[in-house]
């Protein structure tokens, strides 16, 4: 056996039992947010912790690092595959080595044990509760920061994480033009609100019967139940074990009907991207979804850009109104239509327009750099969510459970993830558009000929994997760089006819 050979060989068995420890995390994890018992976070996390260590072990390990180093210095005799794994697996390497292990085993354990208090704390609707839990991962996030290093902005190490590259530098330009071309158009829907009503999807609607539903509307866009479950929890959620393994939650309200669709279809779109992961990689540490940016513009695509046409409901809305025959009977398509697109400031980001959805993210991205530069204090989150809220939406916040507490992310951890949402809707527009030049679309839907669209996002994205760049992704699916203006003309085009905006 030759160098090459031998090196190659202990590199992959060392990944693979990377990827076995992986797989029994999430599903711990997995369990926890779906059916485990609430007291069960006592010991799960100490399993979290006791995996965590053994990955970073791995990683760190004198033998694995020399391992890497030597076929970093022979990538020109890898096949494409392998010399991408190879320089992914050393990116982790550099990452995770400047980190204390006991720092980082006790991390895991904290976001494990996060999680459960805040939704206890939502659930209770207190933000002290959830405080002490929140001010460790902050200053965690701000000591990995340093361990990682940057060059301008401490944020810029977290958002690394989830869009390669990306700088607050960047987002400051990209929000700027989102601010620039949306807010004053936000204002001119702002006087013509009561034009468009979304009354009938506040009456009310039986959770049974909604569950059915998810699971059609799921099944109808293009996800496979043989290789995918569907449960419910308090803040939906996809998880890509392998391309065979993939879950995705919901959640459901008797009185919103808009909640338990759309948020069925945005996981939907994420998870029909990992059950499509090619099956040259499927096995491989590259068998999962790109970057969040490309990851959310999968399921901002399937949510709005295809979900939120009239010409999707077509085929389709009579098996809405036999479901619910007592609330929709007598309410048309359009109607209905009009109802899903009504845009109106709102408290919940989950459940906020296409149109206003932009502005509950720039208000996490200025708090975030908020808390990672050290200019705010987690003990001050409430009243700044409050205030922000009152500037970016307009809206006076109630209670902590529809304000600060109303996402999961930063219980998990997930400080740099929130730009993504934007980013990725930026991209779902740029991706339809160069998709329209070959397939028609409102044809397409008409039909419930969404197969087209899957295998044009499967041929285009989804079975690389993570074997390209964002940015080649991009270019690959579109034809060019990441461009926000498709975006923003997308939004106000459509908003312009559904409210006949001079």
């Amino acid at each position: 056996m030759n160098k090459m050979t031998e090196n190659l060989n202990y590199f992959k068995s060392k990944l693979a039992d990377l990827i076995n420890y992986n797989h029994s995390e999430s599903i711990i994890h997995w369990d926890l947010e779906t059916t485990a018992p609430k007291e069960s976070i006592r010991r799960a996390s100490k399993v979290l912790g006791f995996y965590s260590e053994i990955k970073y072990n791995i990683l760190t390990e004198d033998k694995f690092i020399s391992t890497v180093e030597f076929l970093e210095n022979n990538l020109k005799d890898l096949n494409e595959i392998d010399k991408k794994i190879v320089i992914e697996t050393k990116k982790d390497i550099e990452r995770i080595k400047k980190i204390p292990v006991n720092e980082y085993r006790d991390y895991q354990e904290l976001i494990a044990k996060a999680q459960g208090i805040w939704g206890e704390a939502r659930a209770e609707n207190n933000f002290s509760k959830f405080q002490p839990y929140l001010e460790k991962i902050v200053e965690y996030s701000k000591k990995y920061a340093k361990y990682k290093g940057y060059t301008q902005h401490p944020y810029d190490a977290l958002l690394d994480d989830y869009e390669p590259n990306m700088t607050v530098e960047k987002l400051d330009i990209f929000f700027d033009t989102l601010k620039k071309e949306l807010v004053p158009f936000i204002e001119k829907i702002k006087t013509k609100e009561d034009k468009v009503s979304d009354e009938l999807l506040k009456l009310k609607y039986d959770t049974q019967k909604q569950k059915k539903f998810s699971k059609f509307i799921a099944e109808y866009l293009g996800f496979d139940f043989n290789r995918g479950i569907l449960k419910e929890s308090l803040h939906p959620f996809s998880m890509g074990l392998n391309k065979y393994d993939v879950r995705m939650t919901t959640r459901y309200h008797e009185d919103f009907l808009q909640t338990s669709i759309f948020g069925t279809i945005h996981e939907t779109g994420h998870s029909i991207y990992e059950q499509n992961i090619g099956d040259n990689i499927w096995e491989t540490t590259l068998g999962g979804g790109n970057s969040m940016g490309i990851h959310e513009s999968q399921s901002r695509l399937y949510e709005n850009l295809v979900a939120r046409t009239k010409e999707f409901w077509e085929p389709i809305y009579h098996k809405l109104v036999e479901t619910f025959p007592e609330n929709l009977k007598d309410k048309t398509l359009n109607e209905f239509y009009l109802a899903i697109n009504k845009a109106k400031p709102s408290m919940i980001r989950v459940e906020a327009d296409e149109l206003t959805y932009s502005l509950h993210i720039m208000l996490r991205y200025e708090i975030e750099k908020s808390l990672i530069e050290g200019s705010i204090e987690v003990k001050d989150l409430p009243q700044v969510w409050n205030e922000m809220t009152k500037k970016y939406l307009g809206l006076t916040v109630k209670n902590d459970a529809e304000g600060v507490l109303q996402d999961v992310h930063w219980a998990a951890g997930l400080f740099g993830y929130f730009p993504s949402y934007a980013l990725g809707s930026a991209n779902a527009s740029q991706i339809m558009n160069k998709m329209s030049e070959t397939i028609d679309i409102k044809a397409t839907l008409k039909n419930g000929e969404l197969s087209k669209i899957k295998n044009y996002l499967n041929k285009n994205i989804h079975q690389y994997g993570c074997l390209k760049d964002p940015s080649e992704l991009m270019i690959i699916s579109t034809g060019e760089e990441p461009n926000s203006k498709y975006y923003t003309d997308y939004l106000i085009e459509k908003y312009t006819k559904i409210y006949g905006i001079d």
